[in-house]
């Protein structure tokens, strides 16, 4: 089994970096989707159905990755790193039950999402369920240092969730603005997997504190990669609903972009799209071949934060977990040229 066969990201660099970043870790994440799978087990008879449902889609497993390989570059994967990738791809797994809800989404990972299939409030209930799980998981490390670094990447996720939705629709959102939003909701958990890769191999403050910074902004990339994807992607190829961004008012880095360079009066045309939640309009300005280039722009920060993310690693010693850690911002870049096109 590959975990990384039917994901799609590897359908977008198939044969290329990310399947071999992948392949370097394989029996790792062999046992990480064993595990993973093994959690609804651990739930009342009653509701592991759902919890089964909700995690059976095959992701891209991106957070267990950079755990896995974190603990390679400082030290060696033991099986406490394992433990750890689970737990981190369970709180983003209930983080995205959560994001179907608020978006309306009806596809995720190529089948009908929790919310489509069973309604909201029982979607909420279960997502709450997957994030006490991971939690519960975590106070199972004798360091309980891992716990709380757990429990607060849990805690910085929901905070900018929180913050991005309250500021939907906020025309005057600015890019720092958006930089710290991404850097709490999809950043903070791939720090935390990334840091604690090191921690629990008792390894120095600077390694540490080297891989957590290599996480999160290799996590902001990502994000910046997700919210490009949701304009530019297709819904066939990716296996779930597009467009939500746009459609719920969250002011992305290319929507961002685009009013930064509209001329005033070009700038009102796009706002009032905006507010009036004319998505089609914005996704036209957006993908078409204009001189505002905000797609190609959000591409270009995207590949910035790969770099930064990869400058981090020159601290480490070479070894080929390091050298993995590189290659997977090199696939993210790949990932993010696809809508240079």
């Amino acid at each position: 089994m590959e975990v990384f066969a039917n994901s799609p990201a590897a359908s977008t660099s198939r044969g290329g970096v990310l399947a071999q970043v992948a392949l370097g870790v394989q029996k790792e994440l062999e046992e990480v989707e064993s595990r993973i799978i093994q959690q609804a087990t651990a739930f009342d008879p009653a509701i592991e159905g759902y919890v089964t449902y909700a995690i059976g889609g095959r992701g891209k497993r991106l957070r267990p990755l950079v755990a896995l390989l974190s603990g390679g570059a400082s030290g060696g994967i033991t099986s406490g790193h394992v433990n750890l990738a689970v737990i981190v791809e369970l709180i983003h797994i209930a983080t995205l039950v959560h994001d179907d809800i608020m978006d309306e989404a009806e596809r995720r990972r190529a089948q009908p999402t929790v919310n489509a299939r069973w309604g909201n409030s029982l979607s909420v209930l279960l997502g709450d369920c997957l994030f006490a799980q991971a939690l519960n998981l975590s106070t199972d490390f004798d360091n309980a240092q891992i716990s709380r670094v757990i429990a607060r990447a849990a805690r910085e996720v929901c905070s900018g969730e929180i913050i991005q939705t309250q500021r939907r629709f906020d025309l005057h959102l600015g890019i720092d603005d958006y930089q710290r939003i991404i850097e709490m909701k999809t950043g903070s958990l791939f720090a935390a997997a990334a840091e604690l890769g090191a921690v629990l191999n008792g390894a120095d403050a600077e390694t540490t504190r080297t891989l957590k910074d290599f996480g999160r902004k290799i996590g902001a990339a990502y994000q910046i990669y997700d919210d490009c994807l949701d304009i530019a992607g297709s819904e066939t190829d990716i296996g779930k609903t597009l467009g939500t961004d746009l459609r719920k008012g969250k002011m992305t880095l290319p929507i961002l972009m685009l009013l930064g360079s509209a001329p005033p009066g070009e700038r009102e045309r796009y706002c009032e799209l905006i507010l009036d939640e004319k998505s089609t309009g914005i996704t036209e300005l957006l993908t078409m071949d204009a001189p505002n280039g905000a797609l190609k722009g959000s591409v270009d920060a995207g590949e910035e934060s790969v770099r930064d993310a990869q400058s981090e690693l020159d601290a480490l010693p070479s070894n080929r977990y390091t050298d993995s850690l590189f290659q997977l911002g090199e696939a993210l870049r790949e990932m993010l040229d696809q809508f240079r096109a």
